[in-house]
């Protein structure tokens, strides 16, 4: 299975499960007096059009090279995940701002059994973070990654609502808002967590060194290369699930310019065979003097 093939299927998992926990929590805040349990659905249902989002970034960023895209459609992705930040902070915004009308309005207790429900969600919402994620890791895609930690903010949600309604229902009558203040809490929760996710999209963008292990592996790589004597520069950016690397190679100053052509050619054949990830590889000769 390809990485794009894992990518999507990971995300049609997302889709499916975030579609499936949006009724039940809907249902479940509705007849359980819950509003921390409705404000979780909201989230998830934010989740939902997030990740149909992501399925459509993977896809467009997996297209080949083209005449006006010679390094291929990869920084589609950090741009959707950009996107799913934005679904991500406006759910929150939502999920406060409804927080704090509902802090002072009576209202009944919730439904003791809302407990159970949230326990089984945590639970789900957990094993889909770690699934989606090392999905996202074996992929290199960071808005499968986006995709992941919506399942933790849902998760942390799911969590805070859990802590709320069991202080309103242990301690009774007048705490009844403490059910609200875990909605509350959990979207600042929410806004934390868009951060992690945006700011690694950002260092996509804008072509950040954060690849000193890959770095480490392509000069290893090279020097198993016959008449590459060692590398110099070595540049890194990644775009999708791809990197494209600019490397100075160094050989020795008397051979030919066709034998310098011949073993750049080589050694990107060499690394784009032995390192899977790698995109679009540019070598440069280097004499050693």
């Amino acid at each position: 299975m390809t990485n794009e093939q894992t990518a999507i299927k990971a995300t049609y998992f997302s889709i499916i499960s975030n579609t499936s926990l949006a009724i039940i929590k809907g249902l479940a805040g509705f007849f359980g007096n819950s509003y921390a349990l409705i404000a979780d659905a909201i989230e998830s249902t934010t989740d939902i059009f997030a990740s149909f989002l992501v399925l459509f970034g993977i896809k467009y960023s997996n297209r080949p090279a083209d005449e006006n895209h010679p390094y291929g459609h990869g920084r589609a992705e950090p741009l959707i995940t950009f996107l799913v930040v934005g679904f991500l902070i406006t759910s929150a915004t939502i999920i406060a701002y409804e927080s704090i009308l509902n802090i002072g309005t009576p209202h009944d207790l919730p439904k003791s059994w809302t407990l159970i429900v949230l326990a089984l969600i945590i639970g789900w919402k957990e094993f889909s973070f770690q699934m989606v994620m090392k999905k996202s890791i074996i992929t290199n895609s960071s808005s499968l990654k986006a995709d992941a930690w919506h399942h933790r903010s849902d998760a942390i949600t799911s969590i805070a609502a859990f802590i709320g309604i069991s202080i309103a229902l242990l301690l009774g009558k007048g705490y009844e808002s403490a059910d609200d203040w875990a909605a509350l809490l959990a979207s600042f929760f929410i806004i934390y967590n868009s951060y992690l996710i945006f700011r690694p999209a950002l260092g996509e963008i804008m072509d950040e060194h954060r690849y000193d292990d890959l770095v480490e592996n392509i000069r290893k790589e090279s020097l198993k290369v016959a008449g590459i004597i060692g590398t110099e520069k070595c540049f890194i950016r990644k775009a999708g699930m791809k990197y494209h690397v600019d490397l100075h190679a160094i050989v020795d100053a008397t051979i030919s310019v066709k034998d310098g052509h011949d073993l750049a050619h080589k050694l990107k054949d060499t690394l784009r065979s032995q390192i899977s990830e790698l995109g679009h590889v540019l070598i440069h000769i280097e004499p050693n003097e």
